[in-house]
């Protein structure tokens, strides 16, 4: 048992009713960034060069990146950067994919969705799916329909299109029992990516969809990092993420605001600690453990409650925000599954959260991977200064002082004869 009474309480990616939630939900368009689509600039159409059964294609570079980072100045003010992540990232048919595709595209934001392998693997085809230390097809998480698992491939590509990050959920999300993620041996998490790279690679055959484009991306070349299950297993699973070359994990159970550190070679970007409204201990960002602390673990919980609970949930994101962007500027992760629980109040704190960032100065809202191509090209001398300071610590003197290295003091002359 957990005690979801802290700050402690695990990441729960429980896709509740994902495989029984109907309606269709529009992620039709390339929907790009305002007045920076191909058809504004009057770009050229890119080339697709099909890979494997069609699934996935090769379309150059991906569109609506930010520019090349540079190294941080001596002296220079740090940027603010937020990533929102979305674990699971099923479009289950209750609009949300879409709903927050639109919410970055209007202020300017990258997201990193954190793909579910079997979302994209009709439960027909749940044979296919070799979990380790489980029962062939078994899956904590359900099957989408199929008419979700069009809407999910629909809405992957044009994410992709709109500059924003497909990692990986992996597939089964099992949190308990012997069969868990937290008992995996790296063989064990090489398997469940391989799988969950094939599911993505191999939807046409694995579907029978013929009228759907393909995933515009390569998706062995754009899977650069994850988060685990219920934020259990890292420690395995790093083994083999380093094998296979990728950047940064975001499967920690749980860290402060501070800048990053890499684990055996790779970016280690846990959820945090935020100040938590009302309550002497903090909470992790992310929405489901705001809800274990509000509703008990129910995700229905009391309806005259709900005001309240947003306006808490809403509160603790701005105020983790803000400690940091008043103070270290430390990087924000945001944590989030597209789930209507306890009334939706958790999309609508993370929307109203979004929308009051995105107008800050020095505020990037970018997706893991684009903060780790910024970290990869600091100095290791700043970043290990900056993380000398601690969650709600300014620099001493301001940034000007703080990150201006110490310069020799001059030799005084030598006496004359």
């Amino acid at each position: 048992m957990h005690d979801f009474s802290r700050r402690g309480a695990l990441g729960l990616g429980l896709g509740l009713g994902a495989a029984t939630v109907a309606g269709l939900a529009g992620c039709s368009g390339s929907g790009g960034p305002a007045g920076r689509g191909e058809a504004a600039t009057g770009a050229r159409k890119p080339v697709v060069r099909p890979i494997g059964d069609g699934s996935t294609a090769d379309t150059g570079p991906q569109p609506h990146q930010p520019p090349r980072p540079v190294p941080l100045q001596p002296g220079e003010t740090p940027p603010q950067f937020v990533v929102f992540s979305w674990d699971g990232a099923g479009e289950i048919g209750n609009g949300l994919f879409p709903r927050f595709l639109k919410l970055a595209k209007d202020h300017g934001a990258a997201m990193t969705f954190f793909l579910s392998g079997t979302y994209v693997l009709p439960e027909s085809k749940r044979s296919l799916y070799h979990p380790p230390n489980n029962p062939v097809g078994a899956s904590d998480i359900g099957y989408l329909k199929d008419e979700n698992v069009r809407n999910t491939l629909v809405c992957l590509r044009r994410a992709w299109l709109d500059g924003h990050e497909i990692g990986t959920h992996f597939n089964g999300h099992f949190c308990g029992g012997s069969g868990s993620v937290a008992h995996w041996s790296p063989e064990d998490w090489r398997s469940e990516i391989d799988q969950a790279v094939s599911f993505v690679t191999e939807w046409r055959t694995n579907t029978g969809f013929t009228d759907l484009e393909p995933l515009p991306f390569d998706y062995r070349k754009e899977l650069t990092g994850a988060r685990t299950p219920c934020l259990l297993g890292q420690d395995s699973l790093l083994t083999a993420a380093r094998t296979l070359g990728w950047r940064y994990d975001a499967s920690s159970p749980g860290g402060t605001q501070t800048w990053p550190v890499k684990k055996e070679g790779i970016w280690d970007l846990p959820l945090q600690s935020l100040p938590f409204p009302g309550h002497s201990f903090e909470v992790l960002s992310m929405d489901y453990n705001i809800l274990a602390n509000q509703s008990h673990n129910t995700t229905r919980g009391v309806p005259s409650n709900y005001p309240a609970w947003r306006s808490q949930a809403t509160a603790s994101y701005l105020g983790g925000f803000r400690r940091a962007y008043e103070t270290n500027r430390a990087p924000l992760f945001i944590g989030n599954h597209f789930e209507e629980w306890n009334g939706g109040i958790y999309m609508d704190a993370v929307e109203e959260s979004l929308k009051s960032m995105s107008d800050k100065k020095d505020v990037r809202l970018v997706s893991f991977r684009q903060f780790a191509d910024w970290l990869d090209v600091q100095d290791p001398a700043l970043l290990a200064r900056l993380r000398t300071l601690a969650p709600g610590q300014a620099p001493a003197g301001g940034w000007r002082a703080y990150l201006t290295p110490l310069r020799p003091t001059p030799a005084a002359p030598s006496p004359t004869a």
